[in-house]
């Protein structure tokens, strides 16, 4: 399969970085999501890939974004006062196309790890993967029975072997986490340079109903070799708390960016037939105006929350933070809470349109196919339960539950 190809930057500074603006990046992002929606029933391919999109991305500078602006970017995932605006950031690519937003995100979250737990040194090179080589970095975590396993060899080098499954991006990732079980049984995080080793990819493994445009393979590492530099953090670091979960609110973002995808669709479908004065119609679409503004408000809080915690995302990963349990148990709601949103908003958008507004090429039934697989993640009852943990190991009242002061 095709390689994104390397695209020159727009305006770069006296060293070479792109020049960017958050609010630049953010029209940008509008642009971006508009092309992506015009271009979604062309990819809607099992194995395809939206490489027009992500070179659109790369020209934006949205693959430098998420680095801090001394290394050219805007600090967007990982500098906490700019949460809100990374998750509008992932909302609109949602928005435009859902397989696009779940592959960014990767790309985010892997810069964010990286960022997290890794060496300056490793942050610096990855930066310039990201900025100037435009690479797409992944999170391939996902596994069967076949899972990747981690073998040291000696002299600073470690040999994978195993498979990853729901391997979004297969083919175009280039840096994907692909971590594994070292032989004590910790985890262990490493990136693999996918254009320096030799994989073997499975297309007949993803055969889904939806985001059939994620390329999702499986990929078989086995053979691998990596030097110690590829290694990223300490063993256990990637389910450290409160990182792990607090990340759910970027995926949860881009989901309810489907979200207002379907409202605005269904809009625009009621508008054509001249049904927008039809009661039943009136009180659907206002149903779903609040399912979307709760999410947006949900978003704003877990934004409020990350800021007050912590300078960084979540924290620096050397101090601990007494309220890094309310953080878990607030973005667990975020996500579970933007869930029950997306799926309000289907069930209304199904009932507005019916079995007409549902056949191609109205692209009501794609975004539907998209976003019900996608809000299929993991531990969906653990994470509620999560929720009723804290709650119930609290005194404080409701009206306070969820506070946090904070001098940041």
């Amino acid at each position: 399969m095709r390689k994104v190809d390397t695209i020159a930057p727009l305006s770069t500074n006296e060293i070479g970085q792109q020049k960017l603006s958050l609010v630049e990046v953010l029209v940008k992002a509008e642009e971006i999501a508009d092309f992506c929606a015009s271009n979604a029933a062309a990819i809607d391919v099992n194995g395809a890939f939206p490489v027009k999109e992500f070179e659109s991305i790369a020209q934006a500078g949205l693959l430098a974004a998420p680095l801090p602006p001394e290394l050219g970017g805007l600090g967007l995932g990982i500098d906490s006062s700019r949460t809100w605006e990374t998750l509008q950031l992932l909302k609109q690519i949602g928005r435009g196309n859902l397989a696009v937003g779940r592959i960014y995100e990767g790309h985010v979250n892997a810069l964010q790890l990286i960022q997290t737990f890794g060496t300056k040194a490793q942050i610096e090179a990855y930066a310039s993967d990201a900025r100037d080589r435009h690479k797409i970095f992944g999170v391939w975590n996902a596994e069967a029975s076949d899972g990747v396993k981690i073998f040291p060899m000696g002299d600073g080098k470690f040999q994978l072997q195993g498979s990853k499954t729901f391997a979004s991006g297969s083919g175009y990732v280039e840096r994907p986490f692909a971590s594994g079980a070292l032989p004590d049984g910790s985890w262990q995080m490493c990136i693999v340079p996918m254009e320096e080793v030799a994989t073997v990819s499975d297309p007949a493994w993803w055969q889904p109903s939806g985001m059939r445009a994620t390329a999702s393979f499986k990929v078989d590492f086995s053979g691998v070799e990596l030097d110690a530099g590829a290694l990223i953090g300490k063993p256990g670091d990637y389910y450290r708390q409160p990182w792990l979960t607090t990340g759910v609110i970027r995926f949860a973002a881009v989901q309810l960016g489907g979200a207002e995808s379907l409202f605005n669709e269904t809009r625009k479908y009621l508008d054509k037939l001249g049904r927008t004065l039809d009661p039943y119609q009136q009180t659907r679409v206002g149903q779903m105006a609040i399912a979307i503004e709760s999410g947006n408000l949900w978003l704003r809080g877990a934004a409020d929350l990350v800021k007050a915690y912590a300078p960084t995302f979540a924290g620096d990963a050397n101090t601990s933070n007494e309220q890094a349990d309310k953080l878990v148990a607030y973005a667990n709601m975020v996500r579970t809470a933007i869930e029950q949103t997306c799926m309000d908003v289907i069930q209304l958008c199904e009932r507005c349109v019916g079995t007409r507004g549902l056949l191609p090429p109205i692209p009501m039934e794609r975004i539907i196919r998209d976003l019900t697989l996608y809000l299929r993640q993991p531990a969906f009852d653990a994470a509620i339960a999560n929720v009723g943990q804290y709650a119930l190991s609290e005194s404080s009242s409701a009206h306070s539950l969820w506070s946090y002061e904070s001098d940041n």
